[in-house]
């Protein structure tokens, strides 16, 4: 009897250990992905910040820490940083909470609710290059912004928009803004639209109006998906300033609009210091981590 105990016992663990090999071969091409395509990059663009590289088709030099060395010298790094918190966490504060109301609204299916979702959509999948020329023409000296300021009495606030160092980083946030305003609302109505609507009706019969309901109800329901689009917003406005950058101001008027991501790309590719973008794509990366853990701790769930 107990030597068909242990048997059976160790046909167990040996069932096991096949199981467990087979759930090891079934998880190590996805390790091989995430490494070949997350790990790899990674590493290689932290081992080219310790070398010389100053074209496509010349051999890199160990150059030690000085690229790092020169961070710390460099003028127009610490604009872009700057200029990277501003861009990114104004950004936020536009898209973000425009977006929830305008999700909220959407959710309560107002008539016209799918159109209005597709219009809100829209902007978001107008290609960069169309975005900034529909903007370009509407910052203008005589474009459409300056000619309604004449036309209701307030000439005197005309501005040349992107070449005016005091609003040209703003026209931009704005040009983001709109953007990302109501893609952010579309998605967070299919969030909202989730909580059932007996919670509201609940709300409504006790006295409650709607912002009520937006704090005391679709608040709170909806904060961790809200902590994952504040995230996916950051990343997208953290890593895709440059490509809007570089179609609206080039970085000017001077360095007024150089954002990391910008900067990164002008010394690879325009000033051909591939070496040391790669040391402005380290500084971009702890930028990065140091932005998703602040958002993560903000809206950490307490069990």
């Amino acid at each position: 009897m107990a030597s068909a105990v242990i048997a059976s016992a160790s046909r167990r663990r040996a069932s096991a250990r096949r199981r467990g090999a087979g759930q090891v071969l079934e998880v190590s091409p996805a390790l091989l992905w995430y490494g070949l395509f997350m790990v790899v990059p990674l590493l290689a663009m932290i081992v080219l910040s310790f070398f010389t590289w100053n074209s496509l088709v010349a051999i890199p030099t160990p150059s030690g820490l000085a690229n790092y060395a020169y961070l710390f010298q460099d003028q127009i790094l610490r604009v872009a940083i700057v200029n990277t918190v501003l861009y990114v966490g104004v950004g936020l504060l536009l898209i973000i909470p425009l977006g929830f109301l305008l999700g909220f609204f959407l959710s309560r299916r107002p008539p016209g609710h799918a159109v209005l979702s597709i219009i809100f959509f829209t902007p978001w999948i107008v290609s960069a290059s169309a975005r900034a020329m529909m903007f370009t023409g509407l910052y203008q000296p005589r474009g459409a912004i300056n000619s309604i300021l004449t036309a209701v009495g307030l000439g005197d606030l005309q501005r040349l928009w992107l070449a005016d160092p005091s609003t040209a980083l703003w026209a931009i946030i704005a040009t983001e803004a709109w953007a990302g305003i109501g893609a952010t609302a579309v998605i967070f109505s299919a969030a909202l639209g989730r909580v059932p609507d007996e919670v509201y009706e609940a709300a409504r019969l006790d006295g409650a109006g709607i912002w009520r309901e937006i704090v005391s109800i679709a608040l709170p329901m909806s904060k961790d998906f809200i902590g994952l689009m504040t995230m996916l917003q950051f990343l997208w406005l953290l890593l895709g300033s440059a490509g809007t950058v570089l179609l609206l101001t080039n970085g000017g008027p001077g360095s007024n609009t150089m954002t990391l991501a910008f900067y990164l790309y002008d010394q690879a590719f325009v000033s051909g210091r591939i070496g040391y973008s790669q040391a402005i794509g380290v500084v971009g990366l702890l930028v990065g981590l140091v932005g998703m853990g602040i958002i993560r701790f903000a809206f950490r769930t307490k069990e």
